[in-house]
């Protein structure tokens, strides 16, 4: 049976959950409509996690994303309902999700929301000299 849009997001167990590491996703064919005239938003968005107990089962947030294809929403509105909704699905220690709407009459828009568990910081990075040559 083919997929269909979904408002479920699933997940699976942290394989290495004592361990802070990050989680990049690239959504490029995010779309909504605008609520003032219908019209199709295009947006391509990023997603940055560190997962806690659960990461996020992709095909559920492929078929969660393609959900909001007929769906009025304001820039700003839709990527925090996004953002609540993995954080609420996911528990994570850190998340940020950038949206980067396309061109629309001249006007780009990008919208960053994000999520930090209480408690929780990130390690120092970590700064490493470049190789040397022998």
């Amino acid at each position: 049976m083919p997929s269909e849009p979904s408002n479920t997001l699933d997940s699976f167990p942290n394989p290495q959950p004592e361990r802070d590491f990050t989680i990049y996703i690239r959504i490029p064919e995010f779309t909504c409509l605008c609520p003032a005239t219908g019209q199709p938003d295009f947006a391509e968005l990023h997603l940055q996690y560190v997962p806690a107990a659960a990461c996020v089962e992709l095909k559920s947030l492929k078929n969660y994303i393609w959900s909001y294809r007929d769906q009025g929403a304001y820039h700003e509105a839709v990527t925090n309902r996004i953002l609540d909704d993995l954080v609420a699905a996911l528990q994570p220690r850190f998340m940020r999700l950038t949206a980067d709407f396309n061109v629309r009459g001249g006007v780009y828009t990008q919208v960053v929301a994000e999520h930090r568990a209480e408690g929780w910081s990130p390690s120092a990075p970590v700064s490493l000299p470049p190789p040397t040559r022998s």
